[in-house]
């Protein structure tokens, strides 16, 4: 691809899409992008997916020529990425991935260390990358692109108008919200979840899931509505059982949510109480770092970001792109007020301790299937 040819430097060698972000014409580029390569991005899938085709990858191809396949497979990216390296044919060329699971790829050498200031772009004010994104969003192997919540949403259709239910603990209480649960099929978000029900602040729930004493708490709460629980493993669950009433309540992402909300007009309400509000992005397969700079460049610039915003209501890791974000590109609808970091929905909110999860993964989702299975 034309991008390939300088990799002297961030100055150097970013001229052609220096002249994308700025705006700036490219006539001829396509004519110069004859037969370009494939990228083959892993992604989540459903509407967030759809977010990145218009948002990045559309715009990347018209500009360059080069195909990219989608592969929705985030969801266990990292069982994918050990496979394929223990294999010695990976075929993922950049993988969108939770930050915990990036800490335990990155550990592994699965995923290449990134240097966030030479490969990534400038904020428009010429801040650099590691001023621009927020906190947390830039890791040795990882470049966050959103932030987003676990939530649990309802169907208010299946509750009295006076009786509509508004936090977590109202997940708990089956004698006063009757109906099947849809949650995921993993410990996290369900532990978190289950404490707080339990009467633990949200600011302590780390601190006590770290103790034995926690952890059965936890899953002795969950046991009081496990009878009533479908377990889900792909994000594009969540909302189809919700829409045909096969459960009352769902975890779910919340842009999924939102999209059912407002592009197909779906009786779906938001639980903010105790979201889980984490970071989700980028991480290059060791080995790829070549094929992928240029895109990773671009998909990652302050436009890119604003861009994915107005399709789904996940914000951008940049500061520099949120007073770009504004109204949601087919319905009009004001973004700001369904966003994670929206003040209301962000008063209980649960950030999710990536180094926690990416320390006691593994044991607490081996202890999380053995309860499963009694």
């Amino acid at each position: 691809m034309p991008y390939n040819d300088n990799r002297a430097g961030k100055s150097g060698g970013r001229g052609l899409v220096a002249c994308a972000v700025a705006g700036v014409s490219l006539v001829g580029l396509s004519s110069l992008a004859q037969a370009q390569q494939t990228l083959n991005i892993v992604s989540w899938g459903g509407a967030y997916s759809m977010s990145q085709q218009k948002a990045y990858h559309e715009p990347w191809m018209a500009q360059t020529g080069d195909e990219i396949v989608n592969i929705d497979r985030s969801g266990n990216a990292l069982a994918g990425l050990r496979a394929q390296s223990q294999a010695g044919n990976v075929t993922w060329d950049l993988v969108d991935m939770l930050p915990a699971d990036a800490m335990i790829a990155c550990a592994e050498g699965l995923i290449e260390p990134l240097d966030h200031d030479e490969l990534l772009a400038d904020a428009p004010d010429g801040t650099p990358p590691s001023e621009d994104f927020v906190d947390g969003a830039l890791g040795e192997c990882f470049v966050a692109s959103i932030v987003y919540s676990n939530i649990v949403a309802y169907n208010s259709e299946m509750f009295p108008d006076d009786a509509q239910p508004g936090t977590i603990h109202d997940v708990f209480d089956l004698e006063n919200y009757p109906g099947k649960r849809a949650l995921i099929r993993k410990p996290i978000n369900n532990l978190e979840w289950a404490l707080v029900a339990d009467g633990v602040a949200p600011e302590d729930v780390y601190d006590v899931l770290e103790t034995e004493e926690g952890i059965q708490r936890a899953f002795a709460k969950l046991d009081t509505i496990k009878d009533h629980v479908i377990w889900w493993e792909e994000g594009a669950q969540p909302p189809q059982l919700l829409a045909d009433r096969e459960v009352a309540f769902a975890s779910a992402y919340n842009g999924r949510i939102f999209n059912a909300m407002v592009t197909e007009d779906q009786p779906f309400e938001i639980i903010w109480d105790a979201q889980v509000f984490e970071l989700d992005g980028w991480v290059v397969p060791t080995g790829k770092l070549d094929k992928v700079r240029d895109y990773l460049y671009f998909a990652t610039d302050t436009q890119r970001l604003a861009d994915q915003a107005q399709y789904i209501s996940y914000g951008p890791a940049r500061v520099s792109s949120s007073p770009m974000v504004s109204t949601h590109a087919e319905t009009g609808i004001e973004m700001e007020e369904h966003m994670p970091t929206y003040e209301p929905n962000f008063a209980t909110a649960i950030p999710k301790d990536d180094e926690f999860w990416a320390d006691y993964n593994d044991e607490l989702t081996q202890r999380f299937d053995a309860w499963l299975a009694q």
